[in-house]
């Protein structure tokens, strides 16, 4: 499905759109460390805050005492979850404070004012709490045990509908083959590379003839003020929010409470207020657990004819407002083997609440794709076939060709069996010359653009000869803006360089919808203002120039006659010549509205843009010792729009596919609910030298409904269990993430 919606959406030929090596235009300032993250911000004369945290799995303040806190010399104010303030706080997600707390370190019950860090860890130490404390899981499974243990919410109490299509138990009886097997998708952090928090103070704004404005530093110019505005009775106008930097991460959205609460204590204190998290405050959890349970009917070529599959799923932490709710429909109709000829299918899903941790993005592998990845396998190796045959096999084809293979993936597969060099062998069969047992693994997915929220983009030229893009931000890793400024660039024929990223705080623009996908929508938009402004442009351009718009055009920033190149003038000089003095003009167009619906909504009914992921390892069977050889991902975004954004995308998805894989572990303490992994040396992300060689290559059949063709990839690359199938085959066992050298040994019999 093309982008035949828009404009130009067919357009051949690309001078900017899909360049190699245009750095971003915040590149240098972040390269440099001259950016200014949240937890940078420092004013004179400020207060800092700190939380007190809840030191068990689950539990409830009986009673606090803060006598002691108060009266020590160099505390200003402390604030607790019984304060009038904060029960009449309204807009909040959860209380800014309350005495109830489902996971261990959660803020709960007090936050201290101080003049220094330190004299807020000594008042903390001195608040006396008398703690009740609640039984805890960490582990979902265990609440729907006749007797167990729940989280505020008894999930057994939940009614759960599946997802039925076909006739499975009819499927079974006539497959020549039924297998059943368990996979996991372990729990993930988050790990926002900066500490969230906040620094807030209250101001006279110069422009304003009545009411404070409020500046806070650390919330991000896009995120936050549906909170903040009912929280502090704001205007927009009232509401200054300065941090363009926001620490990468993955669909982290999730506001914390440091990031709340120092308005409120800087208007109680008459100061400015400094709050931030240390990283052990932001361990938060960002993939939750996921027990799945398979059977797979399939005939002796292969062809899947049944899939049975039952989920237990990990809502996190639930917190005060918690309630029930029910997956199992949304998640069988999401099922990746709805990208299959099998017609035969049942899901069932249940999920409970637990003290494992807030989740920030309840971010699961999209359409559960690990499930149908290993299913794959385990079928391939019960009949002695290469999973790619078999995955091919059974994928259904394009609307048009429903019996077919979709050409974006069969191009996508070709050119990664030429980058890994593939041969597939039997699981356990080749050791490498080392003594290495060596193993290969194969994964498909649908590229997908989910972000369906509209936007509203403007392009301006100005009389300095610049086109100028305002936008609110932030900066967080995903240079979405820069892709923007690139479709520009294109439309209106302008030099890359001179189109300008105008930050502000007040734009409208935020291209930051979700990743990549939100990339392609945003930049959909941005291409019709930019069509728009280029008509005004010619239009201007057509007076001076005493001839039809049709019969101009533009290239390098210049406007010239089709029928004389030569002479070209500058974009900005259709303003200064004017005659209006000193006054700023410009020729500005604006844009609001959103690409067409995704065929990602079609559930995999419909497949368009593709990808294919492969992994290579090598696996020491003394040590235990698991290394990635060699990553090779060949992704169709429908057209790419910034190389290097696109690249970026999937080293980064792949660096979250060896870590979730290979060794990122919480370690809780069962009977009390603490986390025993909360730092960088017990969890343990991979480092650029863990990391394998990547190799990248893309297509581009410009069969996404985005700009020009686009769609999104970043959702649906992300494959912990890519590097546990190619364990799996180097060694002939199946481990549950992460796969450590420990299980590894005790797989073979070594441990």
């Amino acid at each position: 499905m093309a982008d035949i919606a828009g404009s130009n959406g067919q357009r051949t030929q690309f001078k900017a759109v899909g360049r190699a090596n245009v750095p971003g235009r915040l590149s240098y300032t972040i390269a440099t460390g001259r950016a200014k993250f949240g937890s940078d911000y420092v004013v004179p004369d400020m207060l800092h805050a700190k939380f007190l945290r809840n030191p068990h799995g689950r539990a409830k303040i009986k009673s606090m005492d803060i006598s002691k806190a108060k009266a020590l010399e160099g505390v200003v104010d402390i604030v607790t979850w019984e304060d009038p303030e904060i029960q009449a706080m309204k807009g909040t997600r959860e209380p800014l404070l309350t005495d109830e707390s489902d996971t261990e370190n959660e803020e709960i019950g007090a936050v201290v004012v101080a003049v220094t860090p330190e004299i807020c860890d000594e008042a903390l130490k001195l608040i006396k709490v008398d703690w009740e404390v609640f039984p805890t899981i960490v582990d979902p499974r265990d609440a729907f045990k006749p007797s167990g243990t729940f989280v505020r919410v008894d999930p057994k109490n939940a009614k759960s509908k599946p997802f039925i299509a076909g006739d499975v138990e009819t499927a079974f009886k006539e497959a020549d083959h039924v297998v059943e097997f368990d996979w996991i998708h372990s729990l993930t952090a988050s790990h926002p590379p900066n500490p969230n928090g906040s620094l807030s103070w209250w101001g006279q704004e110069p422009l304003k003839y009545e009411g404070l404005t409020l500046y806070i530093e650390g919330v991000s110019p896009t995120w936050g003020s549906f909170q903040l505005l009912p929280m502090y009775d704001l205007t927009f106008d009232r509401l200054y929010r300065g941090t363009t930097f926001q620490g990468g991460k993955y669909c982290d959205w999730m506001i914390r409470r440091a990031a709340l609460i120092t308005p409120l204590l800087s208007k109680r204190t008459g100061k400015p207020v400094r709050c931030m998290n240390i990283r052990q405050n932001d361990f938060y959890t960002a993939n939750p657990q996921r027990y799945m349970h398979t059977k797979i009917g399939f005939r002796k070529d292969g062809t899947i004819t049944g899939v049975y599959e039952t989920q237990i799923g990990d809502s996190g932490a639930p917190g005060k407002n918690a309630r029930s709710f029910d997956m199992g429909a949304y998640e069988g109709m999401s099922s990746p083997f709805n990208t299959t000829r099998c017609i035969n299918m049942k899901y069932e899903s249940r999920s409970a609440f637990t003290s494992s941790g807030k989740i920030t993005g309840s971010q699961t592998s999209p359409y559960n794709w690990d499930s149908m990845t290993v299913a794959e396998q385990i079928v391939a190796e019960k009949l002695g076939m290469d999973p790619i045959d078999i995955a091919l096999k059974n994928v259904h084809g394009p609307v048009d060709d429903p019996n077919g293979i979709p050409p974006s993936l069969k191009m996508c597969v070709e050119k990664g069996k030429k980058a890994m060099n593939w041969k597939w062998h039997p699981a356990g069969a080749r050791k490498l010359p080392d003594g290495r047992l060596h193993g290969l693994s194969f994964r498909y997915a649908q590229s997908p653009r989910h972000a369906q929220q509209p936007y509203t983009a403007t392009v301006t030229v100005q009389a300095d000869n610049k086109v100028y893009v305002p936008l609110k931000g932030p900066w967080c890793g995903i240079y979405a803006s820069d892709a923007c400024a690139l479709v520009v660039a294109e439309e209106m024929g302008a030099r890359v360089e001179d189109v300008i990223l105008l930050y502000d705080n007040k734009a409208i623009f935020t291209p930051v919808g979700g990743g990549s996908d939100g990339t392609s929508a945003s930049a959909w938009v941005m291409k019709e203002a930019a069509v728009a402004c280029r008509k005004a442009l010619l239009e201007l351009a057509s007076l001076k120039f005493k001839c039809r718009p049709e019969d101009l055009d533009t290239a390098d920033t210049k406007v010239f006659p089709k029928s004389d190149p030569n002479k070209g003038i500058p974009f900005g000089q259709f303003i200064a010549d004017e005659g209006f003095g000193d006054h700023d003009l410009d020729i500005t167009a604006t844009f609001f509205g959103r690409p067409p619906e995704t065929t990602w909504h079609k559930m995999g009914k419909i497949l368009d843009v593709m990808n294919a992921s492969f992994c290579e390892v090598a696996v020491d069977p003394d040590t235990g010792g698991v290394e990635v050889t060699k990553f090779a991902v060949v992704c169709d975004p429908g057209k790419v729009l910034r190389l290097t954004s696109f690249e970026g995308q999937l080293h980064q998805a792949m660096f979250f596919s060896q870590g979730g894989g290979l060794s990122e572990e919480w370690i809780y303490d069962k009977a009390t609910g603490v986390k025993l992994s909360t730092n960088m040396w017990e969890y343990k992300k991979p480092t650029m030298l863990d990391l394998g060689p990547i190799e990248t290559d893309l297509v581009e059949t410009r069969s996404g409904n985005a700009c020009y063709g686009a769609t999104g990839i970043s959702h649906c690359m992300a494959a912990p269990l890519l590097p546990v199938c190619a364990v799996a085959n180097a060694i002939g066992h199946w481990i549950a993430p992460p796969v450590t050298p420990d299980k590894v040994l005790r797989a073979l019999g070594k441990a």
